[in-house]
């Protein structure tokens, strides 16, 4: 048993860190994009996670990037990512980062450091210890290089003793979640864009934790799994799939999520830092008809 509530279910924005043309962190564009996700009726957010190029932040601009996170969520949970892969810098940057996100800290996010189940829960009890919070156990080989079993990603979590959720980022996604549900009865979400979720859903999964451009479309088809089943989840998640592929191109994914929230009026500037790259001009049309395709009622509600 975990020592910490499990997170709650549902969507968990992974925002972006907006820059300024000159790629200084662009504050009040930040704040906007607090706002914009928590007005789409998120679970709550993730801040510094890949999503917010958060590895590509000095130590002190993660820390006012945080502070201006926590001013703009309110009452809304706040997810912190934890960039650093040793467990003495995770834990330097831990004991760091809490009290910028303040009350609302909901949970730290680390990255699985190791194929061992034994060095995965001694590294992520020792995040929790300096941040104060629980751990969202986040498996992503691409980024991490570590590749952990199903069955040692949930002994180590549950070993923990700290764990509020697991995130299922090795494809595929949903093969991943089902393996991990026969082993652990905490949280677990899928990420990699919402490419998965509709499989996530039925292999068990308590939710996205993404920084899909359109949220309140993730909703629409959790809500549907939750209430009618796959079917109804299938239907209302078809709209949104080319989206979510274009979302999802490889390299130039980020880029092009920036250039959606610009579009949608969260985020000012879609500069992005080096060495990702922008977003192609020769794509810029297919942007423009993927937004103006996406379902407008949900859009205004």
């Amino acid at each position: 048993m975990s020592a910490y509530e499990p997170l709650a279910s549902g969507v968990w924005a992974i925002l972006p860190t907006p820059f300024h043309d000159d790629l200084t962190i662009d504050h009040a564009s930040l704040e906007s994009a607090v706002r914009f996700f928590v007005a789409k009726g998120v679970t709550g957010v993730v801040g510094l996670g890949v999503n917010g190029e958060a590895h590509k932040l000095a130590a002190r601009e993660q820390h006012e990037a945080l502070t201006t996170i926590a001013a703009a969520a309110g009452d809304t949970p706040i997810v912190v990512g934890i960039s650093e892969l040793t467990t003495a810098r995770a834990v330097e940057q831990a004991e760091s980062l809490a009290p910028a996100a303040g009350d609302g800290l909901a949970a730290m996010m680390v990255k699985v450091p190791s194929p061992s189940a034994t060095a995965t829960a001694d590294h992520v009890r020792a995040v929790s210890e300096a941040g104060g919070t629980g751990i969202v156990v986040q498996d992503y080989p691409e980024l991490s290089g570590i590749h952990i079993t199903p069955q040692a990603l949930a002994e180590a979590s549950i070993a923990s003793g700290v764990a509020a959720a697991i995130k299922a980022e090795t494809p595929p996604s949903a093969a991943q979640v089902a393996a991990l549900r026969e082993h652990t009865d905490l949280p677990i979400f899928g990420g990699l864009g919402g490419v998965g979720l509709l499989d996530e859903l039925l292999a068990g999964s308590a939710g996205a934790m993404t920084g899909f451009s359109y949220p309140e479309g993730l909703w629409a088809v959790i809500r549907a799994y939750w209430d009618d089943g796959f079917d109804a989840a299938r239907a209302a998640y078809a709209p949104w799939l080319p989206l979510v592929n274009f979302e999802g191109q490889l390299k130039i994914g980020l880029a092009v999520r920036k250039e959606v929230l610009k579009l949608r009026g969260a985020i000012t500037s879609a500069a992005i830092r080096p060495p990702s790259p922008p977003m192609p001009e020769n794509l810029r049309e297919a942007l423009v008809k993927h937004v103006a395709a996406a379902p407008l009622d949900l859009d205004r509600a």
